[in-house]
C-alpha cells in the first residue's frame, strides 16, 4: 500500500528511499558543493587576493565594502528568486529553468569579474555573481520541502549540510592553485558549478507546472516576500535569529580568514594560500563525522533543537582554539572542531528550518527569507570584522564571534512545535 502523501510533503507513515527519491538524493550532495563551492573560493580566498592588488594598504576595509554590497543583493536576490519560482508556470517544473538558467548566467557573471581591473568594477561584477547564482540556490534550497517527506528530512538535510561544507572548503582548496591567475580561477570555477547543476536539473526532472492555475502576482503580497511576522510565526522568527547568530559568528572568522593567516599568524602570503587547503581538509573531516552522524539521528529520535545547540556550542568553543594559539597549530585544531560543530549545527537546522515553514504553498519565497540568515552575516560580518581589526587588533575577533555562535544555539531553544 503506498504510503499517503499530506499537503506539506510529508508522510502519514515510514518512508522507502527509492526510485526518484534515491536519485535525488544521490545528486542532493554533488549540487551543493557546486553551488557553496562558489562561495567558499571566491570569498576566502580569491575576491581576498584580488581586492588585496587592488590597493594593499586598505584591503581590510575595501573587502568589508565589496563583500558587504554584494551581499545585500545575495539578500535581495533569494527571496524575490522564491516568490517567481513558486509561480513559475512551465513544462519543466517550478525550479528547473531557474536552477539551471542561472548556473548558466552565472558564468557571463564570473567572466566580468575576471575582468575587473578596479574596486568599483570588481564591486558591480560580484554583485552581479551574488544576484545571479541566488537565483539558482534559493529555488535549489526549496526542493526539500517541495519533493522530500518529512520523515527523511534529516538525512537529506544531513547531506545538504555536507555538501554546503565540502564545497565551501573544496572551493577554497582548489581556489589556492589559481592565487597567482584570479581570472582563470573565476571562469573555470563558473564552468564547472554550470555543469553540474545542469546536470543535476537534468538528471531530477521537475512534474510539469505548464497547465496548473497560475498564481495571481499581487505587488503588496510581493513586498512582503521579505517580511515573516514573527508575533505569528514565533517558530521560525527563532530558528531564523538562531541561524542569524551562528553564521555571524562563522563569517567574522572565516571572511578574514587569508588576512588572518597573514597578520595574526604571521605567515607570509604564499604560507597562507598554502594553509587554507589543508586546513581545509581538516575540516572535511570534522565535517563528515557531525553531519553524516546527526542527520540520521536526529530522524532516528525525532528531536532537532538538542544537535542545534550541541553544534552552536562547537562552534563556540573551535573559536576559543586560535584565540588562545596563534599558531599553525591552533589554525588547524580550530578547522577540525568547526568543522565538526558547522557540520552537526548544519545538517539538523536545515531539516528544523523545513519543519517550521508558514506556508505550504510558497516553499521557495520563505526559504528565500530563511537563506537571508545565512547571507546577510556576509553584511554584517565583514562590517563588524573590520571594525574590530581597525579599532583593536585580530585576536579581538574570537571572543565576538564566540559571542554570536553561543547566541546561535540559544535562541532556537524557544521553539515550540519542533522537539
Amino acid at each position: 500500500m503506498a504510503t499517503p502523501q499530506l499537503v506539506d510533503g510529508s508522510t502519514e507513515g515510514p518512508v522507502e528511499i527509492t526510485g526518484p527519491l534515491r536519485r535525488l538524493m544521490f545528486w542532493t550532495t554533488p549540487a551543493n558543493i557546486a553551488m557553496f563551492a562558489v562561495w567558499g573560493a571566491v570569498l576566502a580566498v580569491l575576491l581576498p587576493i584580488q581586492v588585496e592588488a587592488f590597493d594593499p594598504d586598505r584591503k581590510e576595509i575595501n573587502l568589508a565594502i565589496v563583500t558587504s554590497i554584494g551581499a545585500v543583493f545575495a539578500m535581495l536576490a533569494q527571496p524575490v528568486a522564491g516568490a517567481i519560482s513558486d509561480r513559475t508556470r512551465s513544462r519543466f517544473g517550478l525550479r528547473t529553468p531557474w536552477i539551471g538558467g542561472a548556473a548558466v548566467l552565472g558564468f557571463f557573471a564570473f567572466v566580468g569579474l575576471a575582468l575587473a581591473d578596479t574596486l568599483v568594477w570588481a564591486t558591480v561584477a560580484w554583485c552581479a555573481v551574488q544576484t545571479v547564482y541566488n537565483f539558482a540556490q534559493g529555488p535549489l534550497s526549496a526542493i526539500l520541502p517541495d519533493r522530500v517527506p518529512r520523515a527523511v528530512r534529516g538525512r537529506f538535510a544531513a547531506l545538504i549540510g555536507l555538501g554546503m561544507m565540502v564545497g565551501t572548503v573544496l572551493g577554497q582548496g582548489s581556489a589556492t592553485l589559481f592565487a597567482d591567475s584570479v581570472g582563470l580561477g573565476y571562469v573555470v570555477l563558473a564552468a564547472l558549478v554550470a555543469v553540474v547543476l545542469v546536470a543535476f536539473v537534468v538528471a531530477n526532472p521537475e512534474p510539469s507546472t505548464a497547465a496548473a492555475p497560475g498564481a495571481p502576482f499581487v505587488v503588496v503580497d510581493f513586498l512582503r516576500t521579505f517580511w515573516v511576522n514573527p508575533r505569528r510565526h514565533p517558530d521560525f522568527g527563532w530558528a531564523f535569529l538562531s541561524r542569524l547568530c551562528l553564521y555571524t559568528g562563522f563569517n567574522i572568522v572565516m571572511t578574514y580568514q587569508l588576512y588572518l593567516l597573514q597578520d595574526y599568524i604571521g605567515l607570509t602570503r604564499s604560507e597562507a594560500v598554502g594553509l587554507v587547503p589543508v586546513v581545509g581538509l581538516v575540516s572535511v573531516a570534522g565535517i563528515l563525522i557531525g553531519t553524516l552522524t546527526t542527520g540520521p539521528a536526529s530522524d532516528r529520535i525525532g528531536r532537532r533543537k538538542a544537535f542545534v545547540v550541541a553544534g552552536a556550542f562547537v562552534v563556540a568553543v573551535a573559536m576559543v582554539i586560535p584565540w588562545l594559539w596563534a599558531t599553525v597549530g591552533g589554525i588547524i585544531g580550530f578547522g577540525f572542531v568547526v568543522g565538526l560543530g558547522y557540520g552537526v549545527f548544519q545538517a539538523v537546522d536545515t531539516a528544523l528550518m523545513s519543519e517550521v515553514l508558514p506556508s505550504s504553498d510558497s516553499f521557495a519565497k520563505d526559504l528565500g527569507v530563511v537563506n537571508i540568515a545565512q547571507v546577510l552575516p556576509q553584511t554584517i560580518a565583514p562590517a563588524v570584522a573590520g571594525a574590530v581589526v581597525v579599532g583593536f587588533s585580530y585576536a579581538a575577533l574570537f571572543p565576538v564571534a564566540i559571542a554570536f555562535a553561543l547566541a546561535g544555539g540559544i535562541t532556537v531553544l524557544p521553539i515550540r512545535s519542533v522537539r
